[in-house]
């Protein structure tokens, strides 16, 4: 849907400005006069290749992150021990000072310290946190603001770390289940290198000496040895520069988008990481649901959470049906992106109730799928691309060799 920059004025002459998300501006419209406005002014907003502003907001991120790397392994060891002796009558204050002395990372430390400091000072522990979005992301600070609202704090912190210790599993399952792949085509890449650029090079110097005739394989292999070796700089330049003109179209919304499709379409990694962001959306949305935050809210929180445009769209059409008058089901069935699975569980909850431990029993759904899918991809892909890599160099060196066995000829054809 286009985005629409609108000005208005309520009843009582209150002058509003902001952005709202329509199928058209006549929609658009409709929908700020709903709310009792007097629409002064629409005006589409063209973000389609705008990467600027987002490119600029990654970087800044980044350096911040990049200033905190902190394990995630260290995060869930704060936010239980916090929770538990908040739970034991300790004030945060006290409970994160404590945590903070005792901290092995360095910069975990430093920002616990600074927490700490900013709560004795006034704050609120979602201020505090939000101080420090390298460390604690836009999930761990609504939670924190939830829990500090509805007076839960302590159940909604032990949520939170059994979710990112789920979250942690989950990475880490399909970071393994991507890593081997991706080393043996790199070490594959990196054998054909230096085959076609060392060693085919060497071997046909020695053919080109004895005056042999070459099989047709071997004249091949050699003529693209040749070819590489005489645009290697430029070959290297192309892919760099296509690399960097990649990264920057993946920060535009629509090169984004098709980027994070491609990846969902992918043969079985596809299949892999759409299983991996259903599961951190139940269990992002129950736990948000749980700890009695806004539907309309949550989903914006959603749209930071599942790092994938596609998803991303999907729940931002969804929050726009929802404030059309939708229920949660239909409006995420309207996007065409949600599987029935999901689409079921949540139906049933809404109907139910329960709708944030249906979600839950979701996302342990989605969990075992993942874990099922490693399984599957660790015990059947390592062997094939051992075969594979190993045929590939197997027929190189063959084909290199071949005419070795005509060893005796090409001597007398020499002498």
């Amino acid at each position: 849907m286009p985005t629409y920059t609108y000005f208005t004025k309520d009843s009582q002459g209150q002058r509003n400005e902001g952005e709202i998300r329509a199928a058209s501006i006549d929609d658009a419209a409709r929908k700020l006069s709903a709310d009792d406005q007097l629409v002064i002014q629409i005006k589409e907003v063209d973000t389609s290749w705008d990467f600027i502003g987002p490119f600029l907001d990654e970087i800044a991120l980044s350096i911040e992150r990049f200033k905190n790397r902190i394990p995630l392994s260290n995060l869930v060891f704060f936010t239980r021990q916090l929770a538990t002796m908040f739970s034991a009558g300790l004030t945060l204050e006290r409970s994160i000072q404590g945590l903070a002395s005792e901290e092995k990372h360095p910069k975990l430390k430093k920002v616990l310290l600074s927490v700490a400091d900013n709560i004795r000072k006034g704050l609120n522990l979602s201020d505090a946190l939000a101080r420090h979005p390298g460390v604690f992301n836009n999930l761990y600070v609504a939670l924190s603001k939830a829990g500090e609202v509805s007076g839960n704090l302590q159940e909604i912190l032990d949520h939170l770390a059994t979710y990112l210790e789920n979250l942690d599993d989950t990475r880490r399952k399909v970071k393994s289940a991507m890593t081997y792949p991706v080393f043996m085509m790199l070490f594959l890449g990196a054998m054909m290198a230096g085959m076609f650029l060392f060693i085919i090079p060497m071997f046909s110097d020695v053919y080109s000496q004895l005056g042999a005739d070459l099989p047709y394989a071997t004249q091949l292999l050699v003529q693209i040895s040749e070819w590489l070796s005489e645009n290697f700089g430029r070959i290297t330049f192309f892919i760099l520069i296509s690399i960097i003109a990649l990264w920057f179209v993946s920060k535009t919304r629509r090169g984004g988008f098709v980027i994070d499709a491609f990846k969902l379409k992918t043969p079985i990694f596809g299949e892999l990481l759409n299983q991996s962001i259903l599961n951190k959306y139940a269990k992002t949305f129950g736990i948000l649901l749980g700890a009695g935050v806004p539907v309309l809210e949550a989903m914006a929180l959603l749209t930071k959470i599942v790092d994938n445009r596609v998803y991303e769209v999907a729940v931002e059409e969804s929050s726009e049906y929802i404030r059309d008058g939708f229920d949660i089901s239909t409006a995420m069935r309207r996007t065409e992106v949600f599987p029935p699975i999901m689409l079921q569980l949540t139906s049933t909850g809404e109907e139910t109730g329960e709708l944030s431990s249906l979600l839950d029993r979701a996302a342990d759904y989605y969990y075992k799928q993942v874990n099922a899918m490693v399984s599957r991809l660790t015990t059947l892909i390592e062997p094939i691309l051992i075969l594979f890599v190993g045929a590939i160099i197997a027929l190189m060196v063959v084909v290199t060799y071949l005419p070795v066995f005509y060893l005796g000829a090409a001597l007398q054809t020499g002498l």
